[in-house]
């Protein structure tokens, strides 16, 4: 599973982001320009320990993103979208691509993937969700529906042990 981030511009939300991919197995893909720097204190404080395990690919903008792989299934995440995210059919390769806080996916984009952009119902007047709320939302949906693959299922106890 893949999740693309276009243009994010908090950096606590993108290492809120990594750490769910790491957790997950997930890579990142980030689109240009960046809001922030990939070095500073927020990102690293929100991903914590984590930063250094994510497989993370940067990209000067969407095209060259298409250039590097061509036939990827893209579900894009949008307030805008006519299916709900629960309704389709994700696949363990897919790609499930977020905007900017402040705008999400430009609409120039969006147009070329209308049978793929989802959305995550709520009330009419919210405008959005946290990016990396909508992030974990979405993404667990998908490894849901592909079966966790390689997750740990069941956790345990770390002093007791569960009552039979």
């Amino acid at each position: 599973m893949h999740i693309i981030l276009h243009q994010p511009e908090i950096p606590a939300n993108t290492g809120n982001i990594g750490r769910t991919c790491v957790a997950t197995g997930t890579s990142l893909h980030l689109i240009e320009p960046l809001g922030f720097r990939l070095n500073e204190k927020e990102i690293k404080r929100a991903g914590m320990d984590y930063w250094q395990h994510l497989d993370v690919n940067r990209y000067v903008n969407f095209e060259e993103f298409k250039e590097k792989h061509p036939g990827a299934k893209i579900w894009m995440a949008t307030t805008k979208a006519k299916h709900v995210y629960t309704d389709v059919a994700f696949g363990p390769d897919d790609y499930i691509m977020f905007g900017k806080e402040s705008a999400g996916i430009p609409e120039e984009i969006l147009v070329d993937y209308e049978e793929t952009c989802i959305r995550i119902p709520m009330l009419p007047a919210i405008r959005s969700l946290n990016l990396s709320n909508s992030v974990a939302i979405v993404l667990y949906e998908a490894l849901r529906q592909t079966g966790y693959h390689h997750m740990q299922l069941e956790g345990e106890l770390h002093r007791l042990q569960w009552k039979e």
